[in-house]
């Protein structure tokens, strides 16, 4: 017996999206989501065309502008896109390419040997997805314009007249009835374009900002490649192998390209590309220099009697401690795993890089010892610091600290065992603890607090960070293990939420918080599961009535707004400030709060705040606070 009422269900439920409906209807199949993400995968789908153009040997710059409206102009001087009559359709190509799904030149090897659109999905999901679109094509002699509202054509494809160069400019304004918001980041632009030109080493990427008084331009163009790549990603580190250990190949239709060198941390950071794509959840071509990179220098310390034939040899983690490594691949027909192609499934490159880069490695080490003594030497202080990680880790247990069957005793946890329905609030402080444990609904809310400030794990070794009771208590109530032990499976609850007081030493709790997220856990801010909670910075009273506002700008709107109100306002600098009641329907309400989802929008940019705010350098965190001076709205001191 059904449960709702009955509705009829024929032929005249069954729906035919034409056209870019589609995209329309459901935007995130295509981009991944309509939040900033998607928003800016429309830039990197139109200027990934013209890289292909590029890569097919047409054009050697790309000119990309932000506008004073918002909108973005893309421009290159590749061919064009063709304006002539498709002989199936009798529409024009350039048509055909914005207005249909899979319809490009990338589907032969003829036009595009290397190609990272594949899909022919690109550009007519970014004109499906824009308020307005205007294309300019410079191609055979002649200049075509046409115009574009909401994925349909409102003009013809005209001739506006002969010119003695080719190309291809596209502006394109967002659709706000798509996307949550339209406005791009100067920032995760230009990092992406850097990345882009530090891959293609012919190629000059212009990045325009026209929306300030001040217009912004960066240019971006490096002789070095990969290697200025590695050397830019270490820049502010203590490098261990001063040159770059560097590797270009062509092997028939596949090119590798391959650096590496090592830094004095404790991070692994390799970075993957095919087709210019950044793969960032790896695939073949990843696995493949992995498993030559461990066998290589295994390899090398045997021989040269660095380690004993008794002793186990230098696993994969050993070997890859403070390694900073780009593997770039280009193919022909990369098998990407969805529109995003965030992982490259092509079989065939793990055994075609994994030969090539072992072959390499294994003459770069015998011709340079002193480096791979230096890089083994730094394996094994890795493996040191393994064993006794993992002697702490069985002293923790004997003691029920990370036993998934022994919680930690400050936890107050919640009634329902459905990790999916479950959060857990990680506080700052006894006192507001005390005010989150009373004030919580015991059904799913469960609380951590925590004393002072946990270990910086930025500076320090899985061994070390397992002696600190704070840090093993957080791993221990989360249920997942930490490092190789990690098992999001066993995760036990979906959201995970750092409470802390809005002020200097609450912002720096949560950052080493994040810290350890990122550094060692960090499939929870992959997966979506970690957030920072946004408590009140004021109440305003008036007569018998109060509200709780969260920002400056907010008190500066209420008090424009209701000027003839005669109000007493309360600046709460402590979470503890607040009764448990006023804590639950301010910050835990899950029907009133305001919670920020913890995302990385650019992998190399996270890795490099992280490596700012944390790390040794205390110049590199006071230029940082510096730069980002300007963007602070509140500060307690």
């Amino acid at each position: 017996m059904s449960l709702f009422e009955e509705q009829v269900y024929d032929a005249k439920q069954i729906q035919i999206l034409e056209g870019l409906e589609a995209v329309r209807k459901r935007p995130g199949m295509y981009i991944g989501s309509t939040g900033i993400k998607g928003l800016h995968h429309l830039v990197w789908e139109v200027v990934d065309n013209s890289i292909d153009e590029f890569l097919a040997g047409h054009g050697n710059q790309i000119t990309i502008t932000v506008n004073e409206d918002n909108s973005v102009t893309v421009q290159d001087n590749g061919r064009g896109i063709p304006a002539d009559i498709h002989p199936d359709t009798g529409l024009p190509a350039a048509q055909i390419v914005l207005t249909t799904l899979h319809a490009g030149g990338k589907f032969d090897s003829n036009s595009y040997k290397v190609s990272g659109g594949l899909h022919g999905v690109g550009v007519s999901v970014v004109n499906a997805l824009s308020e307005w679109l205007e294309l300019t094509t410079c191609w055979n002699g002649n200049k075509y314009i046409q115009r574009y509202e909401r994925g349909l054509p409102v003009t013809e494809l005209t001739k506006e007249g002969s010119v003695n160069y080719s190309g291809t400019t596209i502006t394109f304004m967002p659709d706000s009835e798509i996307f949550e918001l339209v406005e791009f980041k100067f920032e995760t632009l230009a990092h992406r374009f850097q990345e882009s030109a530090f891959l293609n080493k012919e190629l000059t990427l212009i990045l325009k900002d026209n929306r300030e008084e001040e217009p912004k331009e960066e240019k971006y163009q490096y002789d070095g490649g990969i290697r200025a790549f590695v050397e830019y990603l270490n820049k502010n580190r203590n490098v261990i192998n001063k040159q770059v250990i560097y590797q270009e190949e062509k092997i028939d239709d596949y090119y590798i390209e391959m650096g590496i060198q090592y830094n004095d941390g404790y991070s692994e950071r390799i970075f993957s590309y095919a087709n210019n794509i950044h793969t960032i959840d790896g695939g073949y071509h990843v696995t493949g220099f992995k498993t030559a990179l461990t066998k290589a220098i295994n390899n090398f310390a045997r021989n040269n009697k660095l380690i004993k034939q008794k002793d186990s040899t230098l696993n994969g983690n050993d070997v890859r401690e403070g390694i900073t490594a780009i593997i770039n691949v280009k193919l022909p027909d990369p098998q990407f795993e969805g529109q995003t192609k965030t992982k490259l499934g092509n079989s065939e490159l793990r055994s075609i890089v994994e030969s090539s880069v072992y072959e390499y490695l294994s003459l770069y080490l015998d011709s340079n010892p002193e480096v791979g003594k230096t890089i083994v030497d730094k394996a094994l202080q890795a493996v040191r610091a393994r064993k006794a990680s993992k002697k702490a880790r069985e002293l923790t247990r004997r003691k029920n600290a990370l036993n998934s069957n022994s919680l930690p005793g400050k936890l107050a946890d919640c009634a329902s065992r459905k990790p999916e329905e479950s959060e857990i609030f990680i506080v700052e402080g006894d006192s507001a603890g005390g005010s989150a444990k009373q004030g919580r609904n015991r059904h799913f809310q469960a609380i951590l607090p925590l004393k002072g400030k946990i270990l910086n794990v930025e500076r320090a070794r899985l061994d070390k960070i397992l002696n600190n009771n704070e840090i093993v208590t957080i791993i221990t109530a989360l249920g997942t293990g930490v490092g190789e032990e990690f098992n999001i499976s066993k995760l036990r609850y979906h959201k995970i939420i750092i409470m802390t007081d809005a002020d200097v030493d609450g912002a720096h709790i949560a950052t080493l918080i994040l810290t350890l997220f990122y550094r060692y856990m960090p499939e929870l801010v992959e997966n979506s599961h970690v957030y920072l909670a946004q408590p009140p910075l004021y109440k305003v009273s008036w007569r018998s009535d109060e509200q709780y506002l969260y920002s400056d700008q907010e008190l500066v709107n209420f008090k424009q707004e209701n000027p003839e109100k005669k109000i007493s306002i309360q600046r709460y600098k402590g979470l503890g400030e607040m009764n448990p009641k006023q804590l639950y329907e301010t910050t835990m309400d899950p029907e009133k709060r305001k919670l920020q989802l913890i995302e990385i929008d650019d992998e190399i940019e996270a890795d490099e705040v992280f490596t700012h705010l944390m790390g040794s350098n205390a110049s590199l965190r006071r230029e940082f606070i510096i730069e980002n001076a300007e963007m602070v709205e509140e500060l307690d001191l």
